[in-house]
């Protein structure tokens, strides 16, 4: 059941990125967003395009073909199947979300290569033994993944919960295996502190926005990949800060 009344992230994103899979409820709260913060709609494309880099990194450098994105979202231009297998057709990807409207969606998802494989996950992120369980229907757990987690950890209100989630999912991967990750934070522009818990206090599903230091700690027990943890605009590439922090790992 798809409640429109509500506002939903994935769908606000979805609009601020120019889709058109979002309600009227989305759109409003979106403007709200942006009346304070006007930034946030280039704020979301540079996370967007962190998620590409990352994963042509993964795919075309580190040699990655098997990938656990977890928070989908909704789909747009260049979501991760579709970067891993224009580099390496054989990839195999799962997905995981558990937003009704991106389930109805799933379907676009799942329109991989004949070479490779896709598969689609109904889950909540903090039950990460279903994901595993479930993943390995498709993904050989025995062979490096790379674990994608792009603006969902955020979400999860406590810090120590959301380290135990990426630690319990990064467990059950083999050695030479990756986290990608980036989440919002709230260090560059007051005004999007100040966007963002309006937002919180409207009824939608609230996000928390971290210090880079916090964001850092998900990378803990991990090899960074240089330039480390940075905002997403430095993540090789040369972009201005901004509230968007995140890098890659590699599990030794």
């Amino acid at each position: 059941m798809i409640d429109t009344t509500v506002p939903h992230s994935a769908r606000i994103w979805n609009y601020w990125l120019g889709g058109k899979d979002n309600y009227e409820v989305d759109r409003i709260a979106g403007d709200e967003y942006k009346k304070i913060f006007p930034e946030v709609v280039e704020l979301a494309r540079a996370s967007r395009a962190f998620l590409a880099r990352t994963i042509t990194y993964l795919a075309q450098d580190a040699g990655i073909r098997q990938f656990l994105d977890v928070g989908t979202g909704l789909p747009t231009v260049d979501n991760t199947h579709e970067i891993a297998q224009r580099i390496a057709p054989e990839s195999r990807i799962v997905y995981v979300d558990n937003d009704p409207l991106v389930l109805v969606h799933a379907r676009a998802l799942l329109a991989g290569t004949p070479e490779g494989a896709t598969d689609y996950i109904d889950a909540d992120v903090r039950d990460t033994e279903t994901i595993v369980a479930a993943a390995a229907k498709t993904l050989d757990f025995s062979k490096p993944v790379a674990l994608n987690l792009s603006g969902i950890m955020g979400h999860i209100a406590d810090l120590d919960e959301a380290l135990s989630i990426v630690a319990r999912l990064m467990g059950a991967l083999a050695p030479g295996s990756y986290l990608a990750l980036n989440d919002g934070t709230n260090v560059h522009s007051a005004a999007g502190a100040e966007a963002q818990e309006q937002y919180n206090q409207s009824g939608a599903m609230a996000y928390i926005q971290r210090t880079p230091e916090e964001i850092a700690r998900f990378f803990d027990g991990l090899e960074l990949v240089e330039p480390g943890v940075v905002t997403v605009n430095h993540w090789r590439a040369n972009g201005r800060e901004l509230d968007a922090y995140g890098g890659v790992g590699r599990k030794a």
